[in-house]
């Protein structure tokens, strides 16, 4: 059994309470699961300031790389310290698809070639990358002729297209996989607590040298506010963007070591991507490398490369979501409108780049992650990249044993497979589907993400009264998320419904209308299991839906429609929309509400529930009044034909009962061959 679990906090800090050899502080940093290598020999805890992976761990492009255009530094540069961090990250990467293979898979990257110098130049350095990987190479790069390469990537523009040439690399579930690790630490005895943040680090001096040395910190528990003393021979720093202000909690005077860059993705519908190819940019406008991605059958496009203030809730911006648009529309076919409204979702995550404090050269960035030991014995890692999480913590971990004299045994987490990879197999979803009668998609969904515990979420599955699926009811339709995952999140350490519209499933991350649509449900399953208030409940809808409206794009999705926006329609549209919002406004008043669209649905026997409608009006409804005036449905279309706005659920259920209304019109004597 886990040690923490939300239903009770006193339980969930219990195992913090005893003297532990190692203490590590992560927030919401990358991988922030518990960095510490499991070992029989060291007693071990974990505190997070919020939930696990909702950092940067979260916010990832989700490949497991050795790094491309590292390789390419490394070989123009003749550097061979940037050389020995891509083979290391190789490695890792070998052995992260091995010990997770229900959460990752080996993806193939199309990189498109314009100009016929750049072929053997591009080839040469993939395979470059393919030697370098050595035995642990996933699979050889090969090169493809335009038209080959137009057939498995149909949407890439072709003009002056020379060929393409496909390597590949790793993709996980980012969020999952931290989960999956911090819940593989718990099972080997690290003792975890999420939203626990450090009020302060607790010294005693060395009755050696009467140096102050930090021996534990004092812990709040930021939902109770309950606050209490970890002690400990080690503390160690691993709070990614954050590392700076646990350095200077142990020393004020110490000098900055992080330098934040933000990196904004963006998600779109899956038809911009094949399902199982991916696409590298190498060479933007401004130089930065663009990555166009097919994920959890979405495309995430990303990311940008920008200074930026260290935040727990970085916000992506419109200008990044531009940046990043007009690029992908450079590399795809003038056929395929890249829209501003096509934009599921977007977030920002915040990169820890870090300068080296033991350097000469104190300024420049390493390229790499550093480990450093502070006079008071406090060990901060910082820097690094997902794919290398492994390696960083056993070399941290080298460190803390050898600053402080820990006796340990070798590390032991090469090959050591996380939770739910033991039993996991390619075939696992069909015994789910005879086994319980889950949905298809819901099946291969639980067996991806959850491996061989599939069956305990499957056995939380509610029944549907259907004849099929007989279990599995889904959180909103077009996603496989059911009910029971909610429950079984509880069981994941999951505390708040932002926890699991973000991390335990990905919905926030892959649709900010779906995620909101199914936020209600979550609230209303979580609070029955936790016992929350009805206060409790109005605050947890609130701050998911403030979470998704700033921290998962939905404000600048919905900026596209305000009252200032433009109508820029010509004269004959003007017409054609005006005729068909008055087919709905039947008294000219000017505007329209949810007993006028439903007048005219039952007419036509379309039958839609009063609060749904009400959704869809108030996704127009810019001034909040509670009825769509023509002026706003007119900015509506307009933002429609420019691509702002798409899937709009108010244009299309007009438009398709406007049809439904011209169909069942008389037909005139003339056409119906009758009359004298």
């Amino acid at each position: 059994p886990f040690h923490r679990h939300s239903v009770h906090p006193c339980i969930r800090h219990f195992s913090l309470l005893s003297t532990q050899n190692v203490f590590v502080v992560s927030y919401m940093c990358a991988t922030s699961g518990c960095r510490v290598p499991p070992s029989s020999d060291l007693k071990t805890a974990l505190v997070e300031r919020n939930d696990y992976s909702s950092g940067t761990s979260s916010r990832s492009t989700k490949l497991i790389h050795g790094g491309v255009r590292y390789l390419q530094k490394a070989i123009m540069k003749l550097d061979y310290e940037q050389y020995m961090m891509v083979k290391e990250a190789l490695h890792e990467r070998a052995n992260l698809l091995e010990i997770a293979p229900h959460l990752s898979a080996p993806l193939p990257i199309m990189l498109p070639v314009y100009k016929w110098w750049q072929l053997p130049y591009y080839w040469a350095g993939i395979k470059m990358y393919d030697l370098v990987a050595g035995m642990e190479c996933l699979k050889s790069s090969y090169v493809l002729s335009k038209t080959k390469a137009l057939e498995l990537f149909p949407m890439l523009k072709k003009d002056r297209l020379v060929g393409a040439i496909v390597y590949y690399d790793g993709q996980h579930n980012d969020a999952r996989m931290n989960l999956a690790i911090g819940l593989t630490a718990a099972r080997y005895g690290a003792a975890m607590a999420n939203y626990t943040e450090v009020v302060n680090l607790l010294k005693r001096a060395d009755p050696e040298t009467g140096v102050e040395k930090v021996c534990g910190a004092r812990c709040r528990d930021v939902l109770t506010g309950q606050e209490f003393d970890v002690r400990a021979k080690c503390v160690i720093n691993a709070t990614g963007p954050f590392t700076d202000s646990l350095r200077k909690m142990d020393d004020q005077k110490t000098t900055n070591i992080c330098q934040p860059s933000a990196g904004v993705h963006i998600v779109i519908p899956g038809y911009y991507s094949p399902d199982n190819m991916g696409l590298l940019d190498p060479a933007t406008s401004d130089g930065r490398v663009i990555f166009f991605l097919p994920w959890e059958k979405m495309t995430i496009a990303g990311t940008t490369d920008s200074p930026t203030n260290v935040t727990a809730h970085p916000i992506p911006t419109e200008d990044d979501i531009t940046f990043i648009l007009n690029e992908v529309r450079n590399y795809l076919s003038p056929d395929v409108e890249v829209r501003r409204g096509d934009v599921l979702a977007a977030w920002s995550g915040i990169r820890p780049l870090v300068t080296d404090p033991n350097s000469k050269d104190t300024q420049s960035i390493c390229r790499n992650h550093i480990v450093n030991v502070s006079q008071s014995g406090m060990v901060t890692i910082a820097g690094g990249k997902w794919t290398t999480y492994r390696s960083m913590a056993e070399e941290t971990l080298d460190a803390a044993i050898q600053t402080h004299g820990l006796e340990a045994s070798a590390s032991k987490t090469v090959g050591l497979v996380l939770e739910g990879g033991r039993d996991w197999s390619p075939t696992l979803y069909i015994r789910l589907v005879q086994d319980y009668g889950l949905e298809n998609e819901v099946a291969q969904h639980l067996a991806s993400t959850y491996g061989g515990k599939a069956f305990e979420v499957a056995k939380m599955a509610q029944v549907t009264g259907k004849r099929w699926p007989i279990v599995g009811k889904r959180l909103v339709s077009e996603f496989p998320y059911i009910e029971g995952e909610v429950l079984y999140a509880i069981k994941e350490y999951a505390c708040t419904a932002i926890d699991v519209i973000a991390r335990r499933t990905r919905l926030g991350f892959l649709n900010v209308q779906a995620a909101d649509e199914a936020l209600p449900r979550i609230v209303e399953l979580m609070g029955k299991a936790l016992n929350w208030t009805s206060d409790r409940k109005t605050d947890e809808l609130e701050a998911a839906r403030k979470f998704l409206y700033y921290e998962m794009g939905y404000r600048t999705r919905s900026e596209q429609l305000t009252k200032t926006s433009e109508i820029n329609l010509d004269y004959q549209e003007v017409v054609r929309y005006k005729n068909r919002f008055h087919k709905f406004d039947k008294e000219s008043k000017g505007f329209i509400t949810t007993v006028d669209v439903q007048s005219v649905l039952q007419s036509i026997n379309i039958q839609i529930d009063e609060n749904s409608l009400h959704e869809i009006l108030s996704e127009v409804d810019l001034n909040k009044n509670g009825q769509v005036e023509i002026d706003e449905f007119l900015q509506l279309m307009s933002a429609v034909k420019k691509g702002q706005v798409s899937d709009s659920r108010l244009a299309i259920l007009l438009k398709t009962a406007e049809e439904s209304l011209d169909l069942r019109a008389p037909v005139s004597v003339d056409r119906s061959g009758g009359g004298v």
